[in-house]
């Protein structure tokens, strides 16, 4: 089949890592790999055990559907091969005269063989001569050094992979990418390297890596995600750049709105999950009109507030803020919280509907002189506590940090509790249990912050926790006769908040319920 070509500047290819320890693994991954939406793959010949280079090459190069980049790493540049130099290159060797669409020599390698004038190109294969930085973040000059150096090889592309331990290592990646002349592939791997690879098409990488389905490598993206939620191919240089500024990250579900909605909305915006360790150091690095607009998650959504320039009112009242604005006329972070109307809405909307099925009318808040009973008083917490105060419910708080429970007691005329006599509380009647505590979430779903027995005496459960949707503290108040209230409401609701103040504009709130009720 014919190559594509990787060679311009400014064109992203989706590239799959192919690892199977045999040929006929390699040859059925390359497959699964085109089905998901690859448009070359990477065979790591070192992975293969018993590797016969001339015969099994021919096999991967007769049966390729796709382009293939050939790639055979000694372990001393990240890779698993611990054999001969001599023969690891003579593999290499066979690669371009069997007539490999790409070859992947490591820098050293191509300098050594071009300073013994021995050519590094043979036939059509293209050529591409990468370096591993393990442990090392060179400065911007020094990686603008070394990407000239193995330009001088005779490379077609360079590719530069790092190990990023900050997220904020990546900009002078990108950076790199922004300013080359020619193609370049740079990117981070591990977790906080994941955004090396969403981003990598707006700032001009040759490739986008994506992982098959059920191979998963840490830091990278699956084909599906990039080809279904992320649709690379719509991301170009004037791409707005959004993102979950959190820690962890992975459990964000984010992406799978936000992405789909700004293209419904012809908005030409990109929202990723960003694993910030640091946040002073994040919007130092990251202040450019790119990165418009953050979703602000556990554990930051207090910390963050004195990062941003200016704070609305509610989200000042508060204490926490879950939405961050850059205003395009000066570049000024705002901070904003639609949590607080998007968690009381949801329950007194279900409170709303049951009153509704009984015959009940008021124009008054259900949560009217309701015990209000809080499990954290964390940023979802004081988000929760707030919203329950100004619709004039009595808020009772438990919390692990029994200080911090004193203070949002204070703050809106509650009650706090140690958080040990959560399990033997015993509520009022027709009391609100509202948990926004990280307990029920993925991977701990097993566990409920209240006793089962007093679960029947809560009229509503609401859980801020939304991945699993239906948590087992839903699931048990459900079956003691609650009505329950899941995260993915609130979750929803705040997102359509997010949208409005990302974009401007009015989040098309059923198109958005619609993939909540499909993907959550």
């Amino acid at each position: 089949m014919g190559s594509l070509s990787l060679s311009s500047v400014g064109l992203t290819m989706v590239c799959a890592p192919v690892m199977g320890e045999s040929v006929d693994q390699v040859v059925e991954e390359m497959h699964k790999a085109k089905a998901q939406g690859a448009d070359v793959v990477e065979v790591r010949l070192d992975c293969i055990k018993q590797f016969q280079a001339h015969q099994d090459l021919e096999i991967i190069l007769k049966s390729k559907p796709l382009p293939v980049i050939i790639v055979y790493r000694p372990k001393c540049e990240g890779g698993l091969y611990e054999g001969d130099e001599t023969a690891r290159l003579e593999a290499l060797r066979s690669a371009l005269k069997l007539g490999a669409d790409y070859a992947d020599f490591e820098l050293k390698v191509a300098a050594e063989l071009m300073s013994k004038q021995n050519k590094l190109h043979c036939g059509g294969t293209k050529v591409i001569v990468s370096c591993f930085l393990d442990g090392v973040t060179p400065s911007k000059e020094e990686l603008s050094n070394l990407a000239t150096h193995m330009k001088a090889t005779g490379a077609d592309i360079i590719k530069i992979v790092t190990s990023a331990s900050n997220i904020t290592e990546l900009a002078i990646l990108f950076h790199l990418l922004s300013y080359s002349q020619m193609p370049v592939v740079a990117y981070a791997v591990g977790e906080r390297g994941l955004i090396s690879q969403l981003l990598s098409p707006k700032f001009g990488s040759t490739l986008v890596y994506g992982s098959i389905e059920g191979m998963a490598v840490p830091g990278l993206p699956t084909l599906e995600s990039l080809r279904k939620v992320y649709k690379v191919e719509h991301i170009n240089s004037d791409t707005t750049v959004f993102g979950l500024i959190s820690k962890p990250v992975g459990h964000s579900k984010g992406p799978i709105l936000h992405n789909p909605t700004f293209r419904h909305m012809n908005f030409n915006g990109l929202y990723v999950p960003m694993f910030v360790d640091n946040l002073k150091e994040f919007f130092e690095v990251y202040s450019t009109p790119d990165f418009a607009g953050f979703s602000v998650g556990f554990p930051y959504k207090e910390a963050v507030i004195q990062f941003c320039d200016e704070v609305h009112p509610l989200a000042q009242t508060i204490g926490a803020v879950n939405t961050i604005v850059r205003r395009p006329s000066d570049r000024k972070l705002i901070g904003y919280n639609t949590d607080c109307e998007a968690s009381v809405t949801a329950m007194e909307d279900a409170l709303q509907e049951c009153r509704c099925i009984n015959g009940e009318k008021s124009l008054v808040s259900p949560l009217a002189g309701k015990e209000f009973v809080l499990a954290g008083a964390g940023g979802a917490g004081r988000a929760l506590a707030f919203g329950a105060k100004t619709r004039g419910a009595r808020i009772i708080i438990f919390d692990i940090d029994f200080e911090r429970a004193k203070m949002l007691a204070h703050a809106v005329s509650g009650e706090a509790r140690p958080f040990g006599d959560l399990p033997y509380f015993q509520p009022e009647k027709g009391s609100i249990l509202a948990n926004a505590t990280p307990i029920g979430m993925h991977p701990n779903k097993d566990r409920i912050p209240v006793s089962e027995a007093s679960l029947g005496v809560f009229q509503l459960v609401f859980d801020a926790v939304y991945t699993p949707r239906k948590t087992t503290l839903l699931k048990e108040a459900e079956a003691a006769g609650a009505i329950t209230v899941s995260g993915v409401e609130m979750f929803l609701r705040q997102a359509i908040g997010q949208f409005n103040l990302f974009t401007g504009g009015e989040a098309p709130k059923e198109f958005m319920r619609e993939i909540v009720l499909a993907k959550f």
